[in-house]
């Protein structure tokens, strides 16, 4: 059979010098510098190796290099993540296979199964072995009621839940110590392991206080679609604290004056409501504490209100009402409004500007230390990206703001107290753990698996985090960074080879805050960029934020988030934020996981050059970010 000569094909050549010229550059001293400039564990010292490998790979633009790889029929390199260098050597090979030339003489530590042996291995360390036949793990952030409620955590526990979260910036340390209690007796009834994860607050970035208005109670009686009362509305005067009695009241208003056994039915209390409006309510029901009244027209109700007791035509006494509960009051805001941003930490009063005349609203800054580091220009966004506005005029004690953006279909949004604040496009001198945290982690170190550090943003936040568990004696916590700023991102690399000094470590993308900092436009491909990098460490993943959340607060499901559920196989944990319908949002995530994983593993991708790899090559500090 006759034989045909073997060509050498020019276009091999080139990509046979282009990878080999990679090869080079991914096995240089200055590639596999830092290795030496971190104390590694033993079972991360590979990952870091791989990790470097990988940035220097990403480096550069491979896209025209894929696209003829992939026209030959050979690997791509779009899944080299979990062993970078053994992929480029078998391209390598495959090329001098197809020119028929000598072997080169390639060593590599790392093959594919054995990168994708070590994320598994390291999951396991972190989160406990995979149950089940669901290759994901699942967290639940645990609510408040968990602590009390007797069935809902080992519910959790039952559905699936192999992590349950504790967010340190609610409640209190007793209040955690219950849900642990609750979740370790759940693992014993249950028999299945549980990791208890402690979420440290950080420094997080909020609203400065609004002062509160004086309380109002609203009352009203239901009618038909005619304006005709089908039944009034029912009142308890109380003169002692008391809880409202049953569904069918509507209010429960502290008295002043007089006592219960002074009234009896029938007997009329007339007043003047807080618009002025004389109403009447008539007594139906006397107990030894509190009466109840019924209303048949609108009334509003404020603390001091004057009542006036009236049987059989003639008034008996006067009471008043006591004190209630103030109301919260929120600044409104329009797109062209000015805003004053303080480090004042004083209650601001929210009408007390205007814009006509030029007087801008005020609102405080919990951490005032970060204004001088704002720039004329820089954008900020509070409340989650709900409202955005711009600089005007930056300032070491405060800054003029002018609103550039509001959510909401009537142009105005309103602003609360303690509601997240962002800066993007600055750089702010703010470090993790807090003090708060401290305090935090010495629980965590008594009492939990696992410590997850909000806002870690550099490697010193890092390197300082394992210092104090080192004080602490808790080399048994797991540590897991959450990456929410735009700082924190571009700093990645260099934090995964800082936490892998612990043989325990993880990462969370927390898409809140990641998605203001980056832009939501962005977030996407931040996200993809943190999967890449991650798996080439081969540390663990945390898919976090707004995951099936209409599921869990509203008990119905959006297309989008089902489909963005699904695409949490290609990390090794997901987190549920709480909701009342947690059980079901829990059992939803299972099943999709569960359908997912003969779908998909990790990812393909294509690879232009990824900005945190020459941010890591060039040992460029994130304050020399243009602005």
């Amino acid at each position: 059979m006759p034989t045909h000569p073997i060509t050498r094909s020019p276009e091999r050549e080139r990509l046979l010098e282009t990878l080999e010229a990679l090869r080079a550059e991914m096995t240089s001293t200055a590639c596999l510098a830092p290795l030496h400039d971190h104390p590694l564990d033993p079972s991360y010292r590979q990952s870091a190796e791989n990790l470097l490998h990988y940035l220097c790979l990403r480096r550069h633009d491979l896209r025209d290099l894929q696209m003829h790889l992939a026209q030959l029929g050979l690997s791509s390199l779009g899944r080299c993540e979990p062993a970078t260098l053994a992929a480029v050597d078998s391209v390598i090979a495959a090329l001098r296979g197809l020119n028929h030339d000598a072997p080169a003489a390639l060593t590599h530590g790392l093959t594919l199964s054995d990168g994708e042996r070590l994320l598994d291995a390291h999951a396991e360390a972190l989160f406990g072995p995979i149950t089940d036949e669901r290759p994901v793990r699942i967290m639940v952030t645990l609510p408040s009621e968990s602590a009390r409620d007797e069935w809902l955590i080992e519910d959790l526990v039952k559905g699936g839940m192999e992590c349950a979260r504790i967010n340190c910036a609610h409640d209190d340390p007793p209040t955690w110590q219950a849900m642990i209690e609750r979740v370790r007796a759940a693992e014993k009834s249950v028999g299945r392991s549980c990791r208890i994860t402690l979420d440290l607050a950080g420094p997080k970035l909020r609203t400065g206080p609004i002062a509160t208005a004086p309380g109002v109670v609203k009352v009203r009686p239901m009618r038909d679609a005619f304006g005709r009362v089908q039944r009034p509305a029912r009142i308890c005067l109380a003169w002692k604290p008391h809880d409202a009695i049953g569904p069918e009241v509507q209010a429960n208003l502290p008295i002043v004056g007089g006592e219960p056994a002074d009234f009896s039915p029938g007997d009329v209390l007339k007043l003047r409501d807080a618009r002025g409006a004389k109403r009447r309510l008539t007594v139906v029901a006397v107990e030894d504490s509190f009466v109840l009244a019924e209303l048949h027209k609108t009334a509003y109700f404020t603390e001091g209100l004057r009542l006036k007791h009236r049987r059989a035509g003639k008034t008996r006494r006067h009471l008043a009402i006591g004190e209630l509960a103030a109301r919260e009051q929120k600044l409104v805001l329009a797109v062209g409004d000015r805003l004053l941003l303080t480090g004042d930490k004083t209650p601001v009063d929210p009408t007390d500007f205007d814009t006509q005349q030029g007087k801008p609203a005020r609102i405080g800054c919990t951490l005032p230390q970060v204004l001088p580091a704002i720039r004329t220009g820089d954008s900020v966004w509070f409340d989650d990206g709900k409202i955005g506005a711009r600089v005007d005029k930056a300032g070491e004690e405060q800054l003029l703001l002018r609103v550039t953006h509001v959510a909401h279909a009537s142009g105005r949004a309103k602003l609360a107290s303690d509601k997240g604040i962002n800066f993007p496009d600055s750089l702010l001198p703010l470090s993790a753990p807090t003090d708060e945290d401290l305090d935090a982690l010495a629980f965590a170190a008594r009492h939990a698996d696992i410590v997850e550090m909000s806002f870690a943003n550099r490697a010193q936040d890092v390197e300082s985090l394992l210092e104090h568990l080192e004080r602490l004696d808790a080399a048994h916590l797991g540590v897991v960074l959450k990456i929410e700023t735009r700082t924190g991102f571009e700093n990645l690399p260099a934090m995964l080879l800082a936490g892998m000094h612990r043989p325990r470590f993880g990462v969370m993308i927390a898409r809140g805050d990641l998605a203001v900092e980056s832009g939501f436009e962005r977030l996407a491909e931040v996200q993809e960029e943190m999967l890449c990098l991650c798996q080439a460490a081969h540390v663990p993943v945390i898919w976090a934020t707004q995951v099936l959340e209409s599921l869990a607060k509203s008990g119905a499901p959006s297309r989008s988030e089902i489909t963005d559920a699904a695409m949490g196989v290609r990390a090794e944990c997901v987190m549920l934020n709480k909701g009342p319908y947690i059980l079901k949002a829990l059992s939803s995530l299972d099943d999709v996981l569960r359908r997912m994983q003969g779908h998909r593993s990790k990812k393909r991708d294509l690879f232009r050059p990824l900005r945190v790899a020459t941010l890591a090559a060039s040992n460029e500090a994130p304050d020399s970010r243009e602005r």
